[in-house]
């Protein structure tokens, strides 16, 4: 009875140590314990098919309670046998289970497999690489979760500038172009950044980390000011130049408080915290504004600002700043000015208070030259019509007469006398510039696009752009280029080309053609019939 009850006794031993061993590497690698049993079931199936050979279907199974495990090979219930290793006919199977039918699976017991060397060492390699598979798969599931947070862990290695970040439960990396200027790292040190990346590769998955993002700081502040962490306080816009200066635009949603002062602290303490982690980067913190002017000069502050000039079409602003105020509007190699553009999104032009003097002084003195020439007035009655606000013969043209006549000075007859004059003028100038574009060969059709003045025509054709080809081809910069004194944004410039692109699809299934008519596919266009049949004929 006891060389009975001994390899009982051993074969229990095995069965609690092969699950005290699923136990504790379930709880090293943070993963669950039915997937470390899994790869045993997996690693001990292999085994037994180098045994019994890879042409069977066996199967493994673990007991999670007793540690039993069953191995069994598995076959199908069919009428005719094609292939032995993993079929069985109905009236075998009915021997083993009389309610055995066709298609059913039958599993048939195995012995225990005896691990030898070669299969234990096999068998050691499927757990291994299940757990890593199964390890990687947790990291990711967990981390790809926390993009957008701050993450802490320490150093692990520095490679080639690149720093290696133990997670506790993952590694992580700072590329290089992702950390601080002038910034280094010990193997051991302490680090924070922001998880702006989690992807899955072949070596695992792998997690990103900046201290360079503009999130980085708003996630720092949130973390240091409770009012931007409850929602009291927003930070709408943030533009950072790494290292060296930030801005951040901060609004507040109750009126009783300040989002400036409680972004700052009391005596600085607050922001003090931020820019200690990010090595001492300076940081402005101003007042966001739903009106791009007052933004615009919270944003270059601490410069001053005497007038703003906004072209809301294209985005543009002109800043004029006193002359002691221009270094500081437009900073240190124009960082102010560039991440105040960058904050707001608008582009920047800054002028001095003689600058913007003299440049409009020449403006009225082109501005009148111009009408005194065009509508054969004396330089005075020029002068007036431009003070009005008048700045092109357009404008003249077309305006009503009365608009001209409550110039002081002005009465209605002159004024209509005005207009006469410079719509003959426009009339004549678009027959010049008609006439100059035949001559550079620019043809009707390239004519005859919606948004091409005849001036915008003669600067193409100068240019070899004479064909609708030749205006499909380019881009939209490159339009804008040939006509940078146009006024065209950058989406009429992209309505022009595509406009000359559409005889490119003409006659396709479904596209209009360039008139606006729709063709099906396999029917010619009325004139391609009209061509055909006049073919025929002749």
């Amino acid at each position: 009875m006891e060389t009975d009850q001994e390899p009982a006794t051993a074969t229990s031993w095995n069965r609690m140590e092969l699950l005290q061993i699923a136990d504790a590497v379930a709880r090293d690698k943070s993963i669950e314990r039915e997937t470390v049993i899994e790869a045993m079931e997996e690693a001990i199936q292999k085994a037994a098919r180098s045994k019994y050979g890879h042409e069977h279907d066996i199967r493994a199974e673990i007991d999670g309670k007793s540690g039993e495990i069953r191995i069994f090979r598995c076959l199908e219930v069919v009428e005719d046998i094609e292939n032995e290793s993993t079929q069985i006919l109905l009236t075998s199977a009915a021997e083993h289970n009389p309610d055995a039918q066709i298609g059913d699976i039958l599993a048939e017991p195995l012995p225990p497999v005896d691990f030898g060397r070669i299969a234990a060492q096999t068998a050691k390699q499927v757990i291994v690489q299940k757990v890593r598979e199964a390890e990687r798969e947790r990291q990711y599931e967990e981390y790809k979760d926390r993009i957008a947070e701050i993450a802490k862990g320490l150093v692990k290695r520095v490679d080639y500038g690149n720093v290696v970040v133990d997670l506790g439960r993952a590694e992580a990396i700072v590329r290089r172009d992702d950390m601080l200027p002038r910034e280094s790292f010990r193997q051991g040190d302490r680090i924070r950044a922001y998880i702006y990346d989690v992807r899955r590769e072949p070596r695992g998955p792998q997690i990103f980390l900046s201290r360079t993002h503009p999130q980085f700081m708003i996630q720092l502040f949130r973390q240091e000011v409770p009012e931007l962490y409850d929602g009291i306080i927003e930070i709408r816009a943030v533009a950072r130049d790494p290292g060296s200066r930030a801005k951040i635009a901060v609004l507040s949603n109750d009126t009783a408080i300040d989002p400036v002062g409680a972004c700052v602290g009391m005596r600085g303490s607050r922001v003090q915290a931020v820019v200690n982690e990010l090595q001492g980067e300076k940081i402005d913190i101003i007042q966001w504004s739903p009106d791009p002017a007052t933004f615009i000069v919270n944003a270059l502050a601490p410069a001053e600002i005497a007038k703003v000039v906004l072209d809301e079409e294209a985005k543009r602003i002109e800043v004029v700043v006193p002359d002691d105020q221009l270094s500081l509007a437009i900073g240190r190699r124009g960082q102010n000015v560039r991440l105040a553009s960058q904050l707001t999104e608008w582009d920047i032009d800054i002028l001095t208070e003689v600058e913007e003097s003299d440049r409009r002084q020449e403006e009225f003195r082109q501005r009148t030259e111009l009408f005194v020439s065009v509508l054969d007035v004396d330089e005075l009655l020029a002068q007036l019509i431009v003070t009005e606000g008048f700045s092109t013969v357009e404008e003249v043209a077309f305006v009503p007469p009365e608009e001209l006549a409550s110039i002081e000075g002005f009465e209605l007859e002159i004024a209509e006398e005005l207009g006469n004059r410079a719509r003959a003028f426009l009339e004549a100038e678009a027959t010049r510039l008609d006439g100059q574009r035949k001559e550079l060969g620019v043809t009707d059709e390239l004519a005859a696009i919606e948004g091409l003045t005849p001036a915008i025509l003669v600067i193409l054709g100068e240019n070899g752009v004479k064909v609708l080809d030749d205006l499909a081809d380019l881009a939209s910069d490159e339009l804008l280029d040939f006509i940078p004194n146009a006024g065209m944004t950058v989406a009429a410039a992209n309505e022009v080309i595509m406009a000359a692109r559409a005889h490119w699809f003409e006659g396709e299934d479904g596209e209009a053609t360039a008139d606006g008519e729709e063709t099906v596919a396999g029917e010619p266009a009325a004139d391609e019939e009209k061509d055909a049949g006049e073919a025929e004929g002749a």
